[in-house]
């Protein structure tokens, strides 16, 4: 069990409490955004300052500066990393063996190909981190380049999550709901009864469950026998002399019919209450006439689930400082070709004024009444991706544009390749570049955006007088636009890795054209390879062709899903990533064909 956090005693915090009711719910969600950066942060100082020991040795600290021994050590750390992953993976690899030998076959080898690329990455980070010159140029990469400026705006984020303590009611219980989100979901036991003996009473059986009474949500029980399910011993309640049913103490029982699925819903007024605290054992008795075979199902969830989102942005923010420094560390020259294009597109006027312009309508969305009658809000999110995802896409085209094109147009090229600098790291410094401004592009938009969303809501309820809104209205609609920010994201690295394709050879204004026609027929293949379903060939020829050649599109946008508020999947979010990924490595590879014999000179 884990410490209670709610037991502090916060109570001086109430004469801190001095915002308007409408600020608390606009800011409460964006605070525990906010504690998700703090946390991140201090991940990120504390693993800074464990490599920064660690590098003291000297065969580890230049391990990273050693080419055949880099390789060599990763190899062998890779290999024991994806070992312990499969030693955790045997009970989920053993079940899926367990529905049939083609079925495990098949999800394990699906597993293998994201388990071997992260105990890849978990290698390169790990020597990364011990390696005494990344430790050295850690403040270094957050003075210079985009870093510095996604520092800048996760600080605001971060600068909110500090009012946490003094938005929050009870900010006790909400920190005390993350440390019980490793111990929360959904679990299910089956346990075997035997046949009650004739003139016997029924023996009881015993099922370890642990569970806090609080955090209990949903109960489900399936049987084949008709049993009883109670939190307390049906001879302890007899102690007293009294009967099972007139026990005092035996405040949770339940008859559970055979073959009909019985569930037990918190709040419902036909599911009689749980003990007090917490209960550790479920007790059961068959009643039948046969063996029976009982199925529990019991989902819980913190008091406060909203406060799932703090470790979520906390390893967002891990992560991206940490993809960064990899980049840096293991490929340099790539590297710089990658500072060097960011810090030229981030100075542009072009970028400027793309933001800008994204704040400004963004924000003119917010009072924009979009005639919808109590929708606006579904509207605005729908607006907002569209609005973000056009922006983004608008700076990576013209990013390769002015980075590639004209470069290798105005003999620039020729100078960096003349410096100890490949052609394949120049594309590919040069797409990574783009990469991070657009990245940076779309954490200050999306920031901007998780603000408008969640004071829309407030602002809509004010407008429609509606019931009062509470801060979970505001969470609710904010966190929900956030897959839709990470799939549009996915999207304009698509389009990105396209662009600097077709840079190498064309210019500009013919890049702005192909790309806008692969992004409509990119939209648009869905509806084309429905209507190759005819018998007309020449529609089914070109449907399967663009379907084959252009990227589906479509498989980014869920704005119905983002605006209806239905949740997303993890595993499509994953499946996707690995959809773009594959889609970019054939778009890189076609660049560097193009790139390969074209005269710089």
């Amino acid at each position: 069990m884990s410490p209670d956090v709610s037991a502090l005693p916060l109570g001086f915090l109430d004469s801190l409490r001095i915002f308007p009711e409408f600020i608390v719910n606009w800011l409460t969600p964006l605070s525990l955004m906010g504690v998700g950066v703090l946390t991140g942060f201090v991940i990120l100082l504390v693993l800074w300052g464990l490599g920064a020991a660690l590098s003291r040795i000297p065969a580890l600290g230049e391990i990273a500066e050693s080419g055949s021994l880099r390789w060599f050590m990763l190899a062998g750390l890779g290999a024991a990393l994806l070992a312990g992953m499969t030693a955790l993976m045997l009970p989920t690899f053993a079940g899926w063996f367990h529905e049939g030998a083609v079925v495990g076959l098949r999800n394990t080898a699906f597993s293998y190909l994201v388990l071997i690329p992260l105990a890849a990455a978990l290698g390169m980070t790990i020597i990364t981190l011990v390696s005494r010159r990344t430790v050295s140029e850690v403040p270094l990469s957050l003075r210079e380049g985009v870093l510095l400026h996604i520092s800048v705006v996760l600080s605001i984020v971060a600068f909110v999550g500090l009012l946490s303590p003094i938005l929050l009611e009870a900010p006790g219980e909400v920190f005390a709901s993350v440390m019980r989100l490793p111990h929360v979901g959904e679990s299910t036991q089956t346990v075997n009864l035997p046949a009650p003996k004739l003139g016997e009473a029924p023996p009881e059986s015993i099922m370890p469950v642990d569970a806090v009474t609080k955090e209990v949500v949903r109960m489900s029980f399936l049987t084949d026998q008709p049993v009883e399910v109670s939190t307390k011993s049906a001879a302890a309640a007899d102690g007293d002399g009294a009967t099972p049913a007139e026990g005092a103490d035996r405040t949770f029982s339940m008859d559970i019919r055979a073959d009909q699925r019985v569930h037990w819903l918190r709040g419902s007024p036909t599911s009689p209450p749980l003990p007090e605290g917490t209960f550790e054992q479920l007790y059961i008795r068959n009643v039948g006439e046969g063996p029976a075979t009982l199925e529990v199902t019991i989902e819980t969830r913190p008091p406060f689930p909203q406060a799932e989102i703090i470790p979520i942005t906390a390893l967002f923010v891990v992560l991206l400082y940490l993809v960064y420094l990899v980049q840096r560390s293991w490929m340099p020259r790539l590297s710089a070709v990658s500072l060097a294009t960011s810090i030229s597109e981030i100075a542009q006027p072009m970028f400027l004024i793309l933001v800008g312009l994204g704040i400004f309508l963004l924000l003119f969305f917010l009072f924009l009444p979009f005639h919808t009658f109590g929708e606006d809000i579904k509207m605005l999110k729908n607006t907002g991706l569209q609005l973000v995802l056009v922006l983004c896409i608008i700076q990576a085209i013209w990013a390769a544009g002015t980075s590639v094109s004209e470069e290798i147009e105005g003999r620039t090229a020729l100078t960096v390749l003349s410096k100890p600098i490949t052609r394949i790291q120049f594309i590919m410094g040069k797409f990574l570049g783009i990469v991070w401004t657009v990245a940076l592009m779309f954490i200050i938009l999306g920031t901007v955006f998780l603000f408008v969303v969640s004071y829309k809501v407030i602002y809509d309820g004010r407008e429609t007088a509606a019931n009062a809104v509470v801060w979970q209205d505001c969470y609710f609609e904010m966190t929900r636009i956030v897959p839709g920010l990470a799939l549009a994201f996915m999207e304009t690295v698509v389009l990105t890795a396209i662009s600097v394709a077709i840079s190498t050879r064309l210019s500009m204004l013919a890049n702005f054209s192909i790309s806008f026609g692969i992004y409509v027929l990119g939209h648009l293949t869905p509806l084309i390879v429905q209507s190759s379903v005819a018998d007309f060939e020449p529609v089914k020829f070109v449907g399967q062709l663009i379907a084959t050649v252009f990227p589906v599109l479509d498989h980014f946008n869920i704005e119905a899903a983002v605006s209806g508020g239905t949740s997303v999947p993890l595993e499509y979010l994953g499946w996707a990533l690995l959809y773009c990924m594959m889609y970019v490595t054939l778009a890189m590879l076609l660049a560097l064909v193009l790139f390969e014999d074209r005269d710089v000179a």
